[in-house]
């Protein structure tokens, strides 16, 4: 990227989900919450001149983009659910320089008390 071009970052925080992920066949079957947040960063400056959503990152898309992987797909890991968010973010929405990706699991199934694990994806077009 040129260092003369904008960037700037647009993030949907903490989407709720309820998903069948895990590595015991346990969560395959009982599911749990999980929350994803998306950091997605690219040159919006032309959509917010033009008041336009067509020149920029439709936040609907998005939420359904994740929900549809976090909640048709099974993986064992939250970190093979990060990847793929971000993968996908990356072939479809072409204005996107980076991508950072963030998935918690809810009282993880450690064998003691854990408010949450998370896994954090992070990568750029190159």
């Amino acid at each position: 990227m040129n260092s003369n071009t904008p960037e700037s970052c647009i993030r949907l925080v903490n989407m709720m989900f309820y998903a069948h992920h895990g590595v015991h066949r346990e969560e395959h079957f009982v599911g749990s919450k999980y929350e994803v947040d998306a950091e997605m960063y690219c040159n919006y400056s032309q959509a917010a001149r033009n008041d336009d959503i067509a020149e920029t990152i439709d936040y609907r898309v998005v939420y359904e983009k994740i929900r549809h992987l976090v909640t048709q797909k099974k993986f064992y890991l939250i970190e093979a659910v990060a990847h793929a968010i971000a993968m996908e973010f990356l072939e479809t929405f072409h204005q996107l320089n980076s991508v950072t990706i963030k998935v918690r699991k809810r009282n993880p199934p450690i064998g003691g008390v854990c408010d949450y694990a998370e896994a954090v994806y992070s990568t750029q077009r190159t």
